[in-house]
């Protein structure tokens, strides 16, 4: 199985980057993993969307659908897009450490 090395710890990720043992994702695996697509410093609004994907996982044991993702946060998809390079399925979910969607997000 791929290994991504983040501030010097190495973790279990898919083919895509997704890490494979959400249990062990931190803040500072968030960081880095935004790092990597060029952003630095999350913001409130970041953290606001990756908060409630981690709580919608937790409750549900999957990814929130994208219009539930913007109804509930308030974030407009086009600002999901400014926030989350490649998206909130290949940004947002890798970012909050869910695993790969398997559906639209």
């Amino acid at each position: 199985m791929p290994q991504i090395e983040l501030n010097g710890v190495m973790y279990e990720v898919d083919e895509d980057g997704f890490l494979q043992q959400p249990e062990k994702w931190t803040e500072a695996i968030a960081a880095a993993l935004a790092e990597k697509e060029g952003i630095t410093g999350l913001t409130d609004e970041h953290w606001k969307v990756i908060n409630y994907l981690r709580a919608y996982y937790r409750d549900n044991g999957i990814a929130p659908m994208v219009r539930k993702l913007t109804k509930e946060t308030g974030v407009q998809l086009k600002q999901i897009y400014e926030l989350f390079p490649q998206g909130p399925a290949n940004s947002a979910c890798k970012w909050a450490g869910l695993p790969k969607p398997t559906g639209c997000v």
